[in-house]
């Protein structure tokens, strides 16, 4: 039996949108500041609340520092990434691969998944959230546990049980680049 890769490529006719759109006018992004956890590399930014899709899904932009990405983790929610600008390693269950520039990876569900920046610059992702998730608490509230650095791994896993998140192990590192067939 073939598998059907997790990549698929998608090119826009004048790259990214930009501000999104409703009835004709333009539907603001998020007007807060960026959330930064440095602890990760990680900035984003709630461009959709599951508000606007009546909970069924939400929308965050995310900008990873070279070098950087997520713990091993897996929640509930399918996840829709498409690769911005740069490039990375995604690893989804036990399989890892590289993803660039207009690629779009769905991460379903339950499926333990991590990636970590290769390029030697910042890399940016829009990601697609199915159920939606509020966001903006969630990473305000991860960017407080993280403010000294990197939690001990009991107050990290308390907190993912909190929206059932469950923590799997370290993210990924650019050494993991050489393991992959």
């Amino acid at each position: 039996m073939r598998h059907a890769s997790p990549v698929e490529s998608i090119a826009l006719p004048h790259g990214y949108p930009g501000p999104l759109r409703e009835r004709g006018t333009a539907m603001a992004a998020s007007t807060d500041a960026p959330i930064a956890i440095p602890a990760l590399g990680l900035t984003l930014w709630v461009r959709l609340s599951p508000d606007t899709f009546g909970g069924a899904a939400s929308v965050i932009e995310t900008l990873h520092a070279p070098g950087f990405g997520p713990p091993l983790h897996r929640h509930a929610e399918t996840e829709v990434f498409r690769v911005l600008q740069g490039r990375y390693l995604m690893r989804l269950d036990d399989r890892c691969f590289e993803i660039t520039e207009g690629d779009v990876v769905t991460v379903p569900g339950g499926t333990p998944h991590a990636f970590v920046n290769l390029s030697d610059r910042p890399s940016r992702q829009l990601v697609l959230i199915t159920p939606g998730m509020h966001a903006d608490v969630f990473f305000r509230e991860l960017s407080a546990l993280m403010a000294d650095g990197p939690p001990a791994r009991t107050a990290l896993d308390a907190f993912g049980r909190q929206w059932g998140v469950e923590f799997l192990g370290p993210p990924l590192q650019l050494d993991d680049v050489a393991n992959v067939a």
